[in-house]
């Protein structure tokens, strides 16, 4: 654990740690500091238990620093001077039962940089904690509730962290939804400083973690925040094609075309989802699937070439000439 072996000098308690929106409510400091820096929110879904973090920076690939989530233990934002043992080793102490509070006191208290760090974390149970170092460079602050912290560092103004808490409390929608809402909060509030360049989002979408992860990254974009919001639309068109495709193995068919046509209002761009669409509607004789999957082949006729390839391990109905009728 190299953080853990890192962390062993002692430091003058010059920090402040407390639990997401208890005293001190917010935590503003304005002392300089060069290191990686970043807005970012950390949560547990009260509805369905999902954790996640949202982050934004103008520093490229944030996503590889900042997040850290595991399903049914907890989440962790990274930033600052970004230690990544934060994620890890504090992933592993909820992991083995501490709460979010004791998991971020043990790891803030061995840290000899304490000073130039911002980490937040949320538990299981919805504890959540922001340690918010007097190094981290101005503005820096936090504001967080039962179940969620926002954060951040070198913001433009104070005001950024508060539009951020009444972005995650007010917002409509699901869990992405809202945790999207405080990314773009904090943008029109002024953002990071500098401005944008990379953004991330990482999801658990089921508590005993046997739902996949939602793991988006921008890394490297004018408009990271735009993007991002672009491949969570793709992420739920194509939750949508394998849920279709799925039923499609089951012989449920009932649905299954307006499923696939509401994946293909999400991604209109995605060829494997136009294909897909096609390629059911001309397996049911709908006379808009032939054209559509003459169009996909005019693209690329390795679509065509696929055909035969996906009827031989029964990835297609098993029905007389299903495969000279696809190509």
């Amino acid at each position: 654990m190299a953080l853990a072996v890192a962390l062993l000098r002692p430091y003058p308690p010059r920090v402040s740690h407390a639990p997401a929106g208890q005293a001190p409510g917010r935590v503003r400091h304005r002392r300089r500091d060069d290191a990686r820096v970043t807005y970012s929110i950390v949560a547990r879904d009260p509805e369905s238990g999902a954790l996640g973090v949202a982050v934004q920076s103008c520093y490229f690939s944030v996503g590889s620093v900042v997040p850290w989530v595991e399903a049914g233990v907890g989440a962790v934002a990274t930033q600052a001077s970004a230690e990544t043992g934060y994620g890890r080793l504090g992933l592993e102490r909820m992991r083995n039962g501490e709460r979010a509070n004791e998991a971020l006191s043990a790891l803030v208290a061995a840290d000899e940089r304490r000073a130039v760090r911002q980490v937040a974390m949320v538990d299981r149970d919805g504890m959540a904690v922001v340690h918010s170092g007097l190094s981290c460079v101005a503005f820096s602050g936090a504001r967080g509730g039962n179940g969620w912290s926002a954060q951040g560092n070198m913001l433009r103004t104070d005001a950024v962290v508060d539009a951020m808490a009444d972005a995650y409390t007010a917002a409509a929608g699901d869990f992405l939804d809202r945790l999207l809402a405080t990314l773009d909060a904090a943008e029109a509030a002024g953002g990071d400083v500098r401005g944008q360049q990379s953004a991330a989002l990482l999801v658990s979408t089921t508590v005993d973690g046997s739902g996949p992860a939602v793991r988006l990254q921008v890394d490297d974009h004018p408009q990271p925040l735009v993007e991002l919001r672009r491949l969570v639309q793709v992420h739920r068109a194509y939750a949508e094609l394998d849920a279709a495709f799925e039923r499609l193995q089951r012989g449920e068919l009932d649905g299954l075309v307006p499923a696939l046509e509401h994946a293909r209002e999400l991604a209109p761009n995605s060829t494997e989802i136009r294909f897909r669409l096609a390629a059911t509607l001309t397996m049911f004789g709908d006379a808009r699937g032939r054209p559509m999957l003459d169009a996909v082949y005019a693209q690329n006729d390795g679509w065509r070439a696929l055909i035969p390839r996906l009827a031989a391990v029964g990835q297609h109905p098993d029905l007389p000439g299903i495969v000279e009728t696809l190509t």
